[in-house]
């Protein structure tokens, strides 16, 4: 007999009282629950510590970087000739930089002939040689020799380290292969070009005769390349290409705009704004940490309420330990605190306040001393590191509360699941009860009517036996 149905032939309220059963029951199960539901956030804030743990560890990394305290910045005056950067390799100091020439490609282009489909010959090997003086060969056998299929041939092949189309001058002959080489400077340019075996099955070569070049009577129409040239200081210097290395040591110079008549000033500084960049992420990485656990840690006293993790033993071991490197310091230089690059504890919230100007002119006068001081050995990066990768370990604090948590959280599922089930037995049970009570005591009913009309009915016929 189904729920709703019960007390229909009693009349009792049979379907409330096993509402009321089934409520007193689930009591244990909504224990359960709002156990699951403190262990899951939890869980949750535990991530949230995680999290800020790794970013902090993130910053810490990018502090601990020497190019954070060795980078240098280029700037230049005079002109938009150049571009300029500068590697840790490079020394502070002052150029004065004329750029005389810029590096160009060589370009050639043969005569002109008048089809661009018909072949020239047929096969033939063809020889490039370099102004570097190596050489290169470029195989026609069974291929197209038409101007279309030697561009499509040497553009095919990018070790020859030249690129082919066709210009049309409008002639009755106007198709011209143009070859232009792929890099800048004479080393890349061709000196020569050369055919062999290419024949029209008439005595004629074709194909030499389109490609001559570099040996007397040479067809081919060449705009030659050139080097850069550069005056650094007074002191000439030559390159294949736009992009100058290591004339200054450590500095890539990128040539724009040629221009003898102006002198350019280039400058090689320090840069302070990568190191400046580093210490101020990881006072915000170490204060976003400290403000994650004061959060979840935090009991408000007028309302006697907690947080998620309010007297949580491994937050408050995460939050000590990482306070505690801030007490280190150097025995020597002019920075051997915090305090002296101007970083200061706030001992209320337990966050870090940084001094911008104050720092700036740590940077500009210790610079040195505050690299010793954040990446030594005994640093304050180092120690950061090694606290943070144990709080993060496999069998760091972190790790060890979160798998506690995920245990405790399954076993909470076992016991609902478990509770659950008794649950519905039991009621399953109360539900045949109540069913076999209500029939009984419909039938009951059912008995009691017929008795009160059967009785009814003799009293009737003994009243009317009297009259």
């Amino acid at each position: 007999m189904a729920i709703t149905s019960i007390g229909v032939g009693s009349g009792l309220p049979l379907q409330d009282l096993l509402a009321d059963l089934r409520a007193s029951e689930s009591q244990a199960l909504t224990v359960i629950k709002n156990r699951q539901t403190s262990e899951q956030n939890r869980m949750s804030a535990y991530g949230r510590i995680k999290s800020a743990v790794e970013a902090l560890q993130g910053a810490t990394t990018a502090l601990g970087k020497p190019e954070a305290f060795t980078t240098l910045k280029t700037s230049i005056s005079g002109g938009d000739g150049l571009t300029a950067t500068a590697s840790a390799d490079a020394i502070a100091g002052s150029y004065k930089v004329k750029v005389e020439t810029l590096a160009t490609t060589q370009s050639l282009v043969t005569q002109g002939i008048a089809s661009r489909t018909d072949a020239l010959g047929e096969g033939g090997v063809i020889t490039f040689t370099y102004g570097d003086g190596s050489t290169k060969t470029l195989d026609l056998t069974g291929k197209d020799t038409s101007i279309d299929g030697l561009i499509a041939a040497i553009n095919g092949d990018d070790t020859l380290g030249l690129q082919a189309t066709v210009l049309n001058d409008g002639s009755g002959t106007p198709h011209r292969l143009l070859i232009t080489a792929t890099t800048t400077g004479t080393n890349a340019a061709l000196t020569n070009i050369s055919v062999a075996g290419n024949t029209d099955g008439g005595g004629g070569e074709p194909l030499a005769d389109l490609l001559n070049f570099g040996d007397a009577g040479s067809t081919i129409s060449e705009q030659a390349a050139s080097n850069a040239k550069i005056d650094i200081n007074g002191i000439a210097i030559t390159s294949q290409t736009n992009t100058v290395e290591d004339a200054i040591e450590g500095v890539t110079l990128t040539l724009k705009a040629e221009d003898a008549s102006k002198t350019l000033n280039l400058t090689v500084s320090r840069d302070d704004e990568a190191a400046t960049k580093a210490i101020t992420n990881f006072v915000n990485a170490y204060n976003s940490l400290q403000g994650t656990i004061r959060s979840l840690t935090s009991f408000n006293t007028e309302t006697q309420t907690g947080n998620v993790l309010t007297g949580d033993s491994m937050a408050r071991r995460v939050q000590d330990q990482v306070r505690g490197i801030l007490t280190v310091s150097s025995s020597s230089g002019d920075i051997r605190s915090f305090a002296d690059m101007g970083i200061e504890f706030n001992y209320q919230n337990g966050e870090l306040k940084l001094d911008t100007a104050k720092l700036a002119k740590a940077m500009k006068d210790s610079q040195g001393d505050i690299a010793s001081f954040l990446q030594g050995p005994q640093g304050i990066a180092n120690r950061m590191t090694q606290i943070t990768d144990n709080l993060l370990g496999s069998n760091g604090p972190i790790t060890s509360a979160t798998k506690g948590v995920d245990q405790t959280i399954k076993t909470l599922k076992e016991q609902y699941d478990t509770a659950s089930a008794r649950i519905d037995s039991r009621m399953s049970i109360y539900q045949k009860q109540f069913s076999a009570l209500d029939k009984m005591l419909a039938e009951m009913n059912s008995v009691s009517s017929y008795l009160t009309t059967q009785l009814s009915a003799l009293e009737n016929l003994t009243n009317q036996t009297k009259k």
